[in-house]
């Protein structure tokens, strides 16, 4: 067989995530090449890669051409987007990206895009359907002064985190709004965090759902977390994405209250930690390569549960050539 070449986009600092590709393609037993690209080359994850190249920004004309030229010359066999702001061009492209190499793109339909990188759309699509969703705090109610503290605001299109505030009264309210581009606001949920990792096949089918509970954060990402079999959030989780229809790694946020489960976001791409649930047993990385391999899966819980992940920073040297110096 073919080496299963994966090609991350905006590797960043997605070590992890590299050597998860890794090891899952030594369990398969199967020869991977694992090529990182990036817009800089202070990246750390790419120099963890077999390889790396420096491509332009995502908004830039030769954008999609230039994934195309990787693929084609590394025999990339599935391209993996890491953030948000890549993931409707990616799609909106994907029959010429998959037309033009032998590369399948691992990203949803633009309508489940634009659901979930519109956070109105994102809270329609939930009122649509019946699921728990923090309320939205109306213009109306904002300009009477009806706003019940503290809230929440946060952009529409945002993600990581950046630009989220709580908000106690109408003075930090009426900054916000003006600070934030193009803002929205909820109520407030206090209640038990839970990052949701969940696993598609290219036919939208569910192969995993892992529950993790959000011990501790720093800038919108996990760093201390427990994974858990949550009934209640693993059903109510089958339900959103059978609606849904994503494709490939999803990333729900959701709050557990006294009322209930209220979902915050949904991220249709491998969020910062989902190497804690692979780490636990429900291997995406492995189940992409199975599934490159022509395999059909059916939905699995064989993961490990009750076990804590807690995530640290390290660091890499480069000399003055950006070569990685191993010490």
């Amino acid at each position: 067989m073919d080496s299963i070449n994966v090609l991350i986009l905006s590797a960043g600092r997605r070590v992890e995530l590299i050597e998860c590709f890794r090891n899952a393609a030594a369990k398969e037993k199967i020869q991977s090449k694992i090529i990182a690209v990036d817009i800089s080359n202070t990246a750390p994850a790419i120099y963890f890669a077999d390889k790396h190249y420096i491509i332009p920004k995502i908004n830039d004309d030769k954008y999609i051409q230039t994934i195309i030229d990787i693929c084609n010359k590394e025999n990339i066999k599935i391209i993996i987007p890491t953030i948000d702001t890549e993931l409707l061009i990616l799609s909106e492209n994907k029959a010429i990206i998959e037309k033009s190499t032998k590369a399948k793109v691992l990203v949803s339909s633009p309508d489940v895009i634009s659901t979930c990188r519109n956070k109105i759309n994102t809270q329609k699509f939930f009122e649509k359907n019946g699921f728990g969703i923090p309320k939205l705090i109306t213009e109306r109610e904002i300009e009477n002064e009806e706003v019940k503290f503290p809230v929440f605001i946060k952009p529409i299109d945002g993600s990581s985190s950046i630009n989220a505030f709580k908000v106690n009264n109408m003075k930090e309210l009426k900054f916000f709004k003006e600070y934030i581009n193009k803002p929205m606001v909820q109520e407030l949920i206090e209640g038990e965090e839970y990052t949701v990792d969940v696993f598609c096949d290219f036919q939208c089918n569910i192969v995993t759902i892992v529950p993790r509970r959000r011990i501790a954060i720093r800038s919108g990402e996990i760093i201390k977390g427990k994974i858990v079999k949550d009934r209640q959030i693993i059903e109510n989780v089958k339900k959103v994405i059978n609606i849904l229809k994503p494709i490939g790694q999803v990333t729900i946020q959701c709050m557990k209250d006294k009322e209930g489960i209220k979902y915050i976001e949904i991220n249709p791409r491998f969020g910062g930690g989902a190497p804690m649930s692979i780490k636990a047993g429900a291997d995406s990385c492995q189940k992409i390569y199975k599934l490159l391999k022509g395999e059909k899966l059916e939905y699995t819980e064989d993961y490990k549960e009750n076990i804590f992940f807690l995530r640290f920073d390290s660091s890499i040297m480069l000399d003055s050539e950006m070569k990685k110096i191993n010490d």
